[in-house]
């Protein structure tokens, strides 16, 4: 498949589109200043104790208390708790320097560990949604390319993604060997065939990062932010890159010059896919980015041959409805609800993807009578979803032809408002009465009248406005001949607005005032 990556930056935020063989599949949205993105590190202080639901709410800055759960506090809370402590009075100190302290309970009581007012190092893992704060772990980690570095853990883990076995003995014997007390990672699929020299210096750089943001410790005062998970250009390009990627454009001098760079970095050999777009036209209907979200973002999807999905959104979950429309059915039914739900698939695949919609997902597929059908749709969902870097289940359908999917949900879903502002009341609802237009036109014919010698004219104006004009016997238009002595032609046109008109002289030239 060939992947492009389209970047729109503006003054205050960040859009940026995957394109997949041309078609849009991905859209994200970048505040330049965003507070409470997931992987950011605050120093909290703990509010409220909740015995009841073993948990906690802690103040760390937003206008709602963050929630902290026991079994996101992590095994190694307290060798946290206690770096936090010694960093406040002694400089410098490293994560390698600390004794590590025993695991907490599985099923432990946070009252047992926290109590109000206690100041305590936690990170966002899911940003502040509808009405709900961030969702906080005490179980601290660092983001980067090849792998995420996870304080006092003493573990190298692999991602399930990577398939081949004797890379992951590579890796993780690599890691082991470079790796320093009292630090563990997760080597991600990224990491495939990374060499020593690579690891280790982003190594490196992900252990400075940590412990540089606990140099100056000692002088601050919760609510604050420790660490921001990372800086806009790794933001936009760690993720997203891989080896399928051809081209990347964006139209900001700044940010094409810092993604040449970090690609540099870590793949040399790819910086010349970066483009700096410099055109008038808007980066996105350059590259047809702007017709697909239009297209993409309604309750109404079409898809295939007529059929379309309708989607609709919930507090409690979102629910997606089949439809073959007017489809031609050429074949039997049963054959038909299979291409047409296979169909469906695909694009339900591409608009959880879009949308990032997450939480739990009901998809009411056309009904199928014959088990295999049933089989071979969930199997085919399972397989398109794998491309899907979001946490995700899959359920059979149920015998009333139902899926349930369970979709990971870290960020406020993408919403696009298509809809456009209507060109006749400029979005009041409300149009100007048309004997105010006539007064206006009258106006005009009147100042002519008097000001010039002018004794035909054409006026195009909208079919509505000339039906007006010209009903009846008597009409306007000939009510005003006898008055201004000027005969009046009237044109229709379906190009104006409601409330526009233009006057012409008999050659079709527009009359001056």
């Amino acid at each position: 498949m060939n992947k492009e990556l389209i970047i729109d930056v503006r003054v205050d935020e960040i859009d940026i589109a995957m394109l997949s063989d041309k078609k849009l599949i991905e859209l994200t949205n970048h505040k330049v200043n965003n507070s409470f993105a997931v992987g950011d590190i605050y120093l909290g202080k703990v509010k409220k104790i909740m015995p009841g639901l073993n948990a906690s709410f802690v103040d760390i800055g937003y206008e709602k208390d963050a929630f902290l759960h026991y079994l996101d506090l992590g095994p190694q809370f307290k060798s946290f708790h206690k770096y936090q402590q010694e960093t406040a009075s002694r400089k410098g100190l490293s994560v390698s320097d600390i004794e590590m302290e025993e695991n907490i309970e599985k099923n432990g009581k946070i009252s047992d560990l926290l109590t109000s007012g206690q100041w305590i190092l936690v990170q966002v893992t899911k940003e502040p949604i509808s009405t709900k704060g961030p969702r906080l772990t005490s179980e601290i980690s660092v983001a980067g390319r090849n792998m995420v570095l996870m304080p006092f853990s003493n573990k190298v883990s692999i991602s399930t993604k990577i398939k081949d076995l004797a890379e992951k003995k590579r890796l993780k014997k690599l890691l082991q060997s470079i790796i320093p007390n009292n630090y563990g990672v997760i080597i991600r699929t990224a990491a495939v065939g990374a060499t020593v020299e690579q690891l280790d210096t982003e190594l490196s750089e992900l252990i400075k990062k940590f412990e540089d943001a606990f140099l100056n410790f000692r002088q601050i005062t919760p609510p604050t932010l420790v660490l921001g998970e990372i800086d806009r250009t790794e933001a936009i390009v760690r993720d997203v890159l891989n080896s399928n990627f051809e081209k990347i454009f964006v139209n900001d001098g700044v940010l094409y010059k810092g993604i040449k760079e970090y690609i540099s970095t870590i793949s040399p050999d790819k910086k010349s896919i970066v483009n700096f777009y410099t055109d008038e036209k808007p980066i996105f209907e350059e590259f047809g980015v702007t017709r697909q979200i239009k297209s993409s973002f309604g309750k109404t999807v079409t898809f295939k041959s007529g059929a379309y999905l309708i989607i609709e959104h919930t507090e409690a979950l979102h629910v997606i409805d089949v439809n073959s429309g007017n489809r031609a059915k050429e074949v039997d039914q049963e054959s038909n609800a299979i291409e047409v739900n296979l169909a469906a698939a695909d694009e339900i695949a591409r608009q959880l993807r879009l949308r990032d919609m997450g939480g739990i997902i009901v998809i009411d597929f056309i009904d199928m009578h014959q088990h295999e059908n049933r089989q071979k749709l969930f199997e085919y969902m399972r397989e398109i979803m794998q491309d899907d870097s979001a946490k995700h289940t899959i359920l059979p359908l149920t015998k009333f032809g139902l899926m349930q999917i369970t979709r990971q949900r870290v960020r406020s879903e993408v919403s696009v408002d298509i809809k456009e502002e209507c060109p006749f009341c400029k979005g009041t609802g409300h149009v100007e009465p048309v004997i105010q237009i006539v007064d206006k036109m009258e106006t005009d014919i009147e100042y002519l009248s008097r000001h010039s010698k002018i004794k035909t004219l054409k006026i195009v104006m909208h079919p509505f406005i000339a039906a007006y004009l010209t009903r009846g016997f008597y009409s306007i238009r000939r009510r005003l001949k006898v008055r201004y002595g000027i005969k009046i032609k009237v044109e229709e046109s379906m190009m104006l607005d409601l409330h526009k008109y233009s006057i012409l002289d008999t050659k079709g030239n527009p009359v001056e005032f």
